[in-house]
């Protein structure tokens, strides 16, 4: 039986050869790397939603040098210790799958029997996702509609995505753990100071969620030096300052051979009640 649940009647999902199936008689193909698109028309906002393909490439190439490491390294050891010996995890919101892949590979190795499923809105996303991964299952659906049945997860992941709440609370099981990951005040300061002329620190706050309990939260703070300029305009790429800098700030860091930078991470910890 399948973690994820029919989009259109809710309906628990067995996975076959090539198909996901319910018992309303719906059917999703899987796509040959090995996701399945489980997004309704009326749930899309664009013919393409989420990240595109340059983004995603961007992502991949530059987490998979470690540059983010220690993040990952933060998640596996509490997540491990948070969960069982058989937990069910969600990563909401998972892009390449980078984060859900290491998860899953850590748990195996302490000897648990973890499952993990991760959506995304990016097909281009879950196309990386699914291949490096292959015992997950990924799927194109919204954080705000998540196919998966209320109180079925006993971990969920949110790393920079969006945060749906609602649907949080809905799948989480009672006594259920939510780590919410968000850039700390200096994150990637150094990179703005080229890019803006009056660049401004990250927010930080501890905010309080209806049905959740508040932990603790984590800092993951370090540094890293980028020596070629495809990893400087990849970890450009993958950030939402890509968008919305002045081309003349933008030009400055093309220009850049090398960038030391500092990398700050706030892991927010919160228990379902």
């Amino acid at each position: 039986m399948s973690l994820f649940r029919c989009p259109l009647c809710a309906a628990p999902l067995e996975r076959e050869v090539g198909t996901y199936r319910c018992g309303g008689g719906h059917s999703f193909d899987l796509a040959r790397e090995g996701y399945v698109h489980l997004l309704p028309p009326n749930q899309k906002h664009s013919a393409l939603p989420g990240d595109d393909r340059e983004m995603v490439l961007a992502r991949r190439d530059f987490l998979s040098k470690g540059y983010y490491h220690p993040l990952l390294n933060t998640f596996c050891s509490q997540i491990s210790a948070l969960s069982s010996d058989a937990p069910v995890l969600l990563d909401a919101g998972c892009g390449e799958g980078y984060y859900a892949a290491g998860i899953y590979q850590a748990l195996l190795a302490a000897g648990k029997c973890p499952r993990m499923a991760g959506t995304d809105i990016s097909k281009f996303a879950l196309r990386t996702a699914a291949r490096r991964e292959r015992k997950a299952e990924f799927a194109v659906a919204s954080s705000y509609h998540l196919p998966l049945a209320d109180g079925s997860v006993d971990v969920l992941l949110n790393c920079f995505s969006p945060l749906a709440l609602e649907e949080f609370r809905r799948v989480l099981k009672p006594g259920g753990w939510f780590l919410y990951a968000v850039p700390g005040a200096k994150h990637l300061w150094e990179m703005k100071e080229i890019l803006y002329d009056n660049p401004y620190p990250n927010e930080e706050k501890e905010t309080p969620y209806e049905g959740f309990a508040y932990r603790e939260i984590v800092p993951v703070d370090g540094s890293v030096r980028l020596d070629c300029r495809a990893d400087i305009q990849n970890l450009f790429r993958m950030t939402p300052y890509f968008w919305k800098t002045p081309r003349a700030g933008a030009e400055r860091l093309c220009a850049l051979e090398t960038l030391a930078v500092r990398t700050s991470f706030r892991v927010h910890v919160f228990e379902k009640l």
